[in-house]
């Protein structure tokens, strides 16, 4: 029962900084998370020292937790790291023509998701569906150990999305436009204007959103 206890304080903390509900370098106190999910503070005290370990706050004694916020180093870090996986796997799939007709299918379907997300303003589920989109692509690939380091970077790739967003709600159109741009290169089978598209797509989207903070 403890463990589930850990588990759901870690759960809800850690997604509520991912969708900046808690932004960056606010402080949370263990006694507050408890009140909010009518736990003891033991379970949260613990489910804090996992968040710690996994870099999303820093503890201070007698003080409460510091959540770390998103730095321009670590938006460099993720971006470079997507756009190598992402646009290897691009051009993969983009020369895949036998399988590149189900990928754009699935590119699609997460494009209906971002739009119903646009017309409501729902930053929460357009993260999602953008993080889809890009792990579609990476999928599509069928390296299994780039797809595994790939999901590894979901959660941050979230929270820096709804950061963006939360910046600036225009962004969200934008996105979606970027990402239909990356559909119609996918299904073209243009590898190399997918991974330039998607460079530009990062940029526009994050780095610009960093600038502006």
């Amino acid at each position: 029962m403890r463990s589930n206890a850990v588990d759901i304080a870690y759960e809800h903390v850690k997604e509520q900084i991912v969708l900046g509900a808690i932004a960056g370098g606010e402080m949370i106190s263990e006694g507050a998370i408890a009140e909010q999910l009518s736990l003891s503070r033991t379970p949260v005290r613990e489910a804090f020292l996992r968040l710690q370990a996994d870099g999303w706050m820093r503890l201070y004694p007698k003080r409460g937790a510091l959540v770390v916020a998103v730095t321009p180093e670590e938006v460099d870090d993720v971006l470079g790291a997507r756009q190598l996986v992402e646009g290897n796997a691009a051009a993969r799939a983009a020369n895949d023509v036998d399988g590149r007709p189900s990928l754009v299918a699935r590119l699609d379907a997460c494009l209906a998701r971002q739009e119903q997300c646009v017309a409501v303003g729902d930053v929460t589920g357009y993260a999602e569906a953008d993080a889809d989109f890009h792990l579609a692509v990476v999928e599509a690939a069928g390296n299994s150990v780039l797809v595994e380091f790939y999901r590894s970077l979901r959660e941050r790739q979230r929270r820096m999305t709804a950061r963006a967003v939360r910046r600036d709600p225009t962004a969200l159109a934008a996105m979606t436009a970027d990402h239909r741009e990356l559909r119609d290169l996918i299904l073209a089978g243009d590898g190399a204007g997918f991974a330039a598209a998607l460079r530009r797509h990062m940029d526009g989207t994050h780095r610009r959103a960093m600038a502006n903070r």
